[in-house]
């Protein structure tokens, strides 16, 4: 199966605390202990004969709003190839635990700006990951009324921007079916070992890299 992301790309991963899983901002090419660790680390072992370069600018309790003001220096400054963006959780999270909200308007308009700067300043190609909510613990099952919504407009942006969508909602409802969902991720948010590596392998399915 041919491979998506071609020789000499630039790859930057974008987000949340669960893009940034506690990477060295000592300098430029930390890429934390979570997925675009496994991820990009697959993806040159997969392909050594290709010269891809991987960044990580996840930023901890990150929601879309927090992307728009940084994006110049940790996107475009970069000048990226292939841009993957997961980003939504605290943007629901903030409505239960602070009591703000993030307005399903205003998470698709700054969506749709950090969308529009990569397509018209770069024409770099997206990467979209669904942000997800596993019921760990109950409480979560809550935040299905605020997050189903923001899902539903990554999708669509996804179509609208001609992105790779990878569907980690989906694919961690699925997961729960084979092992309890806190095997996953304790809080229902932030995954363990394994979900990091299941959200890896999700991406490179989704760039076709395996």
């Amino acid at each position: 199966m041919s491979v998506m992301i071609e020789d000499n790309a630039v790859v930057l991963f974008q987000g949340d605390s669960i893009t940034d899983a506690g990477r060295d901002r000592s300098g430029p090419y930390g890429m934390g202990a979570g997925y675009a660790l496994t991820a990009s680390s697959w993806f040159q072992a997969l392909y050594p004969e290709k010269n891809v370069q991987f960044f990580n600018r996840g930023i901890g309790g990150n929601r879309v709003r927090d992307l728009v003001p940084r994006w110049q220096e940790d996107c475009i400054d970069l000048n990226p190839t292939w841009v993957s963006i997961m980003i939504g959780i605290n943007d629901t999270w903030r409505r239960y635990d602070a009591n703000d909200a993030t307005p399903h308007e205003d998470f698709e308009r700054d969506y749709r700006t950090i969308l529009t700067q990569v397509r018209d300043r770069l024409g770099a190609r997206l990467i979209m990951i669904e942000p997800f909510v596993l019921p760990t613990p109950e409480d979560r099952l809550a935040w299905r009324e605020d997050l189903d919504p923001k899902i539903d407009i990554v999708r669509r942006l996804g179509r609208e921007f001609g992105a790779v969508l990878v569907p980690m909602d989906g694919i961690f409802a699925a997961a729960a079916m084979r092992r309890e969902p806190a095997f996953w991720a304790m809080d229902g948010v932030h995954p363990l070992s394994a979900g990091h590596a299941l959200i890896a392998q999700s991406w490179l399915k989704a760039v076709r890299a395996v």
